[in-house]
């Protein structure tokens, strides 16, 4: 019987049940709707579009960041080891 092949999860929903998934359509789908559905999905695509564009920005400017953080480090490792290199002469080691 269809109620317990629905039970053991092999069937899709019962008849007037919910859909089983968000992107699923009833057999009774106006064209109307197909086109309200299709036009939804471009906005959620468009929206992730920009999204993703703003993100790899960040990126970019992170990683910009990153790089000039990591060249102040350098910097600042050889003034230590030239400072440190002086002591060590100034007190004979």
């Amino acid at each position: 019987p269809a109620a317990a092949a629905a039970a053991a999860g092999e069937e899709g929903p019962a008849e007037g049940g919910p859909p089983d998934h968000s992107y699923s359509l009833s057999s009774g789908t106006t064209s109307e709707e197909l086109l309200r559905k299709l036009n939804e999905q471009r906005d959620i695509i468009a929206l992730l579009e920009v999204k993703m564009k703003e993100m790899k920005g960040s990126i970019r400017r992170l990683r910009l960041a990153e790089a000039q953080l990591r060249e102040e480090i350098r910097e600042k490792d050889r003034l230590l080891h030239a400072a440190s290199a002086g002591t060590r002469k100034r007190h004979g080691l």
